[in-house]
């Protein structure tokens, strides 16, 4: 039985974190992972390892996102032709990009991971207009090929790096496929449960997740994300898109930081 410091700080990390998650629409892995790792140790409530971090990150990702994207869909914030398009192919590319990893090394997958999270970086915070208003979720248009092209390459290399790609499918969605913010979040919350899926059930089915920090870490993410998602629907699209510029840009540069850290010994 994990210790009682250990299990209140993973319920407050799946409330806190998944409150972002449906707040802004990402996944939280960017955010759980290094939290999970360093803080338990910082705090002198024990330690996770690599394995455990990955498991608990995947199941905070998963049960925030599913809590997340019912509330917005209940809000008419989930394009269904979008998650029709682009979910089935970000699932399968992220299962290829997973299994293509083998072959290409870490370091240079976060350094191109890192590349696409500072272009990410830029695109939020290029200005954008747009009314307060939200459209009907099912007749916003898009182009299709092109949310096709951004389901393959963000999943393949989410898959690689073991990253959603939250932070960075929201940008090219709001800038690219030029969809409306509430639109962009809670869509997004969809796409990530379902590729959240796959990885929660394979670590699941080797015995990769710890039970009951899990469980802890779920009862704090579902209340986390529903909250979230309702303060999400009453805050203006500026705003939101300000907060989504803030950990998109502390994203870009955590990755660029840790991809040249590795690359650095080798130098």
């Amino acid at each position: 039985m994990p210790e009682p410091g250990l299990i209140l700080l993973i319920l407050f990390l799946g409330f806190t974190i998944s409150f972002l998650s449906g707040l802004i629409g990402i996944g939280g892995g960017i955010a759980m992972a290094p939290a999970l790792l360093y803080l338990p140790s910082l705090l002198g409530v024990g330690a996770l390892d690599m394995r455990q971090v990955a498991g608990l990150t995947i199941t905070q990702g998963l049960f925030a996102c599913l809590s997340g994207a019912f509330r917005h869909y209940k809000y008419h914030c989930v394009s269904r032709p979008l998650v029709v398009w682009m979910g089935p192919a970000i699932v399968l590319a992220a299962l290829a990009g997973a299994t293509l990893s083998r072959g290409v090394t870490n370091e240079a997958l976060m350094m191109i991971f890192a590349v696409l999270a500072a272009c990410a970086a830029i695109l939020m915070l290029l200005p954008r207009r747009e009314g307060d208003g939200t459209p009907d979720p099912g007749r916003v248009k898009f182009s299709r090929p092109a949310a096709l092209l951004i389901a393959l390459t963000i999943g393949s290399l989410g898959g690689m790096v073991g990253q959603g790609g939250s932070f960075i499918l929201i940008p090219l969605m709001l800038h690219v496929l030029r969809l409306p913010t509430r639109i962009v979040i809670g869509s997004n919350l969809a796409l990530v449960f379902l590729s959240s899926l796959a990885g929660f059930a394979g670590k699941l089915a080797t015995g990769q997740i710890p039970g009951v920090l899990a469980v802890f870490l779920i009862l704090g993410a579902l209340p986390g994300a529903q909250i979230g998602s309702v303060l999400s629907h009453r805050t203006s699209p500026k705003l939101l898109r300000a907060a989504l510029a803030l950990v998109v840009v502390a994203a870009a540069v955590t990755m660029a930081f840790d991809a040249f850290a590795r690359m650095g010994p080798q130098g």
